[in-house]
């Protein structure tokens, strides 16, 4: 399942400071950085489950926001991307 997962965390003090660095932490174990705060996960619903659960506990429901896309298996299809940074293919495997 290909699912994009956004987040929008309140850092004006430090404890939202802490609560974005442990949600970015997170998504960076399930998926890729595409945008500062837009990260692209290919995983089974299972996981992404356990993700959701995961970003839930770090975050303040009453300050922060979370968006979860489910593209499903067609995401080639679904995504378009135009301008700078390079498309990675997150189905492929990473080589750094």
């Amino acid at each position: 399942m290909f699912v994009l997962i956004t987040y929008d965390v309140n850092t004006e003090d430090a404890a939202g400071r802490k609560r974005l660095r442990r949600v970015a932490k997170q998504c960076v174990n399930y998926g890729v950085r595409v945008q500062n705060s837009v990260f692209e996960c290919v995983a089974e619903p299972a996981k992404i489950l356990e993700l959701k659960s995961k970003l839930m506990k770090e975050m303040d429901p009453k300050k922060d926001s979370l968006r979860f896309y489910y593209l499903g298996s067609q995401s080639k299809t679904k995504v378009e991307h135009l301008g700078a940074k390079e498309t990675i293919n997150v189905e492929e495997p990473l080589i750094f």
